[in-house]
């Protein structure tokens, strides 16, 4: 058989890693197997726009597929109360536990009860991958026992030692850490890869938390939506985008997302504003989401002056970069601020709010210097935003 040098090429960096024959024929049997096992779980999530809670609760249950799992394993030994019970525990093991010990009298009948039911599904769950790839996937404290566990043959011998091992877990003080590890095995086996469709930030209160969830997720593939790019934007240092994103916080009340999420400051922005905004704020700068402790005044300034200079950046960009063809955002420009009036291709609308003491009529795009020095320090507040840049790095290898 004669070989072609652009298959030599290719042969010689596969000896790199398979140097001996046997080397090869185990890889070409392990693959042939691996290829005739069922196909992994994915799961496919899109907009999640900051809401942590729900996606992390959808994560931890697999969007119901554990649930069915244990329905249609245990459908004529549990009861549906017990079936939920059971579900619950294995998406929130660590406070389902606290819960059970001040509830259970006999705790060491639960622990044995659960422990096995768990390892049950467990083995459900596995049936998709090569013991390998569950081997991997389990805590490396626990790797031989759940290990010896999901694979007992069921036989005599075998029996005993397998209630042998559960009984010593238990003596030994280990059934919380046992039943907490298979729990996660169980929701990690149960999605073998990840996809998000976009919209990680947005309105919602926790999208650094997603991010740092996202981050040590065993197999996941992100598809940027156009929020996330946003904010990859204001980690760059895109002056408009920033002002994007603090705009669209201040709208929803969610600057814990800035301030303890990410360590960025908008001080600088709130002082700007309730010396420059004077007058009552209009009610469609009011945040959504307020609460009996929102300083509604102070938030509403502040957004009114974010969007002011939001509005001055862009129309700035758009007028550097005719080639985007994005004249008809250009709207300052087109005010009569005397009579508070907007004209828009023809038609003439009179405006809801008419207070914009920092636009110079003449110049509508122009910064006065106060706002410069506010774009300046929050920028570099957005830069040096080490977790921001982290977690938007992430993004892009992704």
């Amino acid at each position: 058989m004669e070989i072609g040098n652009e298959e030599l090429k290719y042969l010689k960096v596969l000896s790199e890693n398979f140097p001996t024959v046997q080397r090869v024929c185990t890889e070409i049997i392990n693959l042939e197997a691996i290829s005739n096992l069922p196909k992994g779980t994915e799961h496919f999530i899109s907009d999640l726009h900051g809401e942590y809670e729900s996606f992390l609760h959808m994560l931890k249950n697999a969007s119901g597929a554990i649930k069915t799992k244990i329905d249609n394993l245990f459908k004529n030994s549990m009861t549906q109360e017990e079936r939920r019970k059971l579900a619950t525990l294995i998406y929130y093991p660590e406070e389902k536990l606290k819960l059970i010990k001040k509830e259970t009298n006999n705790i060491e009948e639960y622990y044995r009860i659960t422990l096995y039911r768990l390892i049950e599904l467990c083995k459900v769950v596995d049936s998709k991958y090569s013991r390998s790839k569950v081997r991997k996937a389990i805590p490396k404290e626990y790797e031989y026992i759940i290990d010896e566990l999901l694979h007992a043959n069921q036989n005599d011998n075998q029996d005993d030692y397998y209630e042998q091992i559960i009984d010593t877990i238990i003596k030994l003080g280990r059934a919380d850490a046992f039943i907490i590890a298979i729990s996660n095995l169980i929701q990690q086996l149960s999605i073998d890869h990840l996809h998000i469709i976009g919209d990680i930030y947005d309105r919602g209160p926790g999208p650094h938390i997603i991010m740092d969830e996202l981050m040590k997720y065993h197999s996941i593939d992100i598809q940027w939506g156009n929020h996330d790019v946003i904010w990859m934007g204001a980690a760059a240092g895109s002056e408009a985008c920033i002002f994007n994103v603090i705009r669209i916080c201040l709208r929803y009340n969610n600057l814990d997302i800035l301030e303890d999420g990410y360590g960025i400051n908008i001080r600088t922005l709130t002082e700007f504003a309730m010396e420059e905004y004077t007058n009552e704020p209009s009610n469609i700068f009011m945040p959504k989401n307020m609460d009996e402790n929102t300083d509604k005044t102070i938030l509403a300034k502040t957004h009114q002056a974010a969007s002011i200079i939001q509005f001055k950046l862009e129309g700035q960009l758009i007028q550097r970069h005719p080639e985007y063809k994005m004249n008809d955002r250009l709207l300052l420009d087109k005010i009569d601020y005397k009579k508070g009036k907007i004209s828009i291709n023809g038609n003439t609308y009179k405006l809801i709010e008419n207070d914009f003491p920092t636009i110079d009529s003449e110049n509508p795009y122009k910064l006065t210097p106060k706002e410069e020095e506010v774009v300046n320090k929050i920028t570099k507040c957005f830069i040096n935003s080490e977790k921001l840049q982290r977690h938007v790095q992430f993004l892009y290898s992704k």
